[in-house]
């Protein structure tokens, strides 16, 4: 029987978001129904808010979730009623190209719940990345839930739904970093500061952090940063490479995703180093380089998608390292707030005031 909850909707491009009554459908052939105990408030949703990802509004807004499940339907094996799960938005399918060749990481059907949530009067609503968090429940693809430990925090384990993981996916996946290598974070804010927190988890010997907030670098030295430039009144470019011996850093990782700072990322590695693009640009942008730079300079210039993770073998895992005392996921969370917050969160995160706000229901 479906059920009402309270939800968070972006009615219409910059339109303030409000809450209202949100159904849910009785979970049908592969999906569940999860009771969201925590979603993280990430710039991402800000995105849908503004109209830069897709038209398709009303959305219903949230992603970056932990919760409980519910109820299953039928055909589901991955979880069960009472599983705490972390939710993301790659659930995969095992039958494309890049499962069948054994990239899961990279699938390339990922899919949804097949049903649509809805307002009371009908109005279908389209989940931010599938997933639609900003609420007290929400319809999910069975694949798109991840079980871990229940003993984490719901606030903590579900930052690993997305941006988190996007950043220490960043470091460890995509970019590879190893032990003693030099990395530099251009942008560090939550994704940022997950990709300094990965890039010493990997045993990188110097870790600069770059941004135009000292607040931010600050953070970004509690979570394991080396150094710190001030991009406000330095040039990035020359103050990682005079950190390097002049040479620039085996691997920098841009998290901010505008062309400006893409740039400096590609200019302030080593030779053959490698550059990872983990901010999420906006579809309008371009970014022109010299070919012959481009070649010269040799190496690799890489998308992170995800932080390219297989959330079934990466959140149970940074799950063990947070219950070990490795990874501090309890420092992202800035404040808790709850459903009516949601817009001035917003304003918040957009000033740079926090780094994570979570909403808790």
């Amino acid at each position: 029987m479906a059920d009402e909850v309270r939800g968070v909707i972006a009615p219409g491009k910059n339109e303030p978001v409000r809450v209202e009554t949100i159904v849910i459908p009785d979970p049908g052939p592969g999906e569940a129904v999860v009771r969201v105990l925590t979603c993280g408030v990430c710039h991402t949703d800000l995105h849908y808010k503004q109209g830069g990802i897709t038209d398709e509004f009303p959305f219903l807004l949230g992603h970056e979730a932990a919760g409980t499940v519910e109820s299953v339907g039928e055909g589901v094996t991955e979880v069960e009623p009472g599983d705490f799960v972390v939710l993301n938005w790659r659930a995969v399918c095992g039958r494309c190209r890049a499962c069948l060749r054994g990239r899961p990481q990279y699938c390339f059907s990922t899919h949804n719940a097949g049903q649509r949530m809805t307002l009371t009067d009908g109005t279908e609503l389209t989940p931010a990345l599938g997933i639609g968090a900003f609420a007290e429940k929400t319809l999910v693809a069975a694949g798109q839930c991840t079980k871990v430990d229940p003993e984490v925090s719901p606030a903590a384990a579900g930052l690993l739904g997305c941006g988190v993981m996007a950043g220490i996916g960043a470091s460890i996946n995509t970019g590879g970093v190893g032990r003693g290598d030099s990395v530099a974070v251009i942008g560090c804010g939550g994704v940022g500061g997950a990709a300094v927190m990965g890039a010493r988890l990997a045993g990188a010997a110097r870790i600069i952090a770059v941004d135009i907030d000292p607040r931010k670098l600050e953070t970004a030295t509690r979570l394991g940063a080396t150094h710190t430039v001030d991009a406000s009144g330095t040039d990035p470019v020359e103050a990682i490479r005079e950190l390097t011996g002049g040479f620039g850093a085996d691997v920098v990782i841009e998290a901010v995703g505008r062309p400006e700072t893409y740039r400096q990322a590609f200019y302030a590695r080593d030779l053959a180093g490698t550059v990872v693009l983990v901010g999420v640009p906006t579809p309008e942008m371009r970014i022109e380089l010299p070919l012959l730079d481009v070649f010269g300079r040799g190496g690799a210039l890489k998308s992170s998608w995800y932080g390219d993770c297989l959330p079934s073998r990466d959140f149970p895992m940074l799950v063990d390292l947070f219950r070990q005392g490795r990874l501090d996921l309890d420092a992202f969370v800035t404040e808790t707030v709850g459903l009516g917050d949601v817009e001035a969160a917003f304003d918040r995160m957009h000033a740079g005031d926090v780094l994570r706000s979570v909403v808790v229901l």
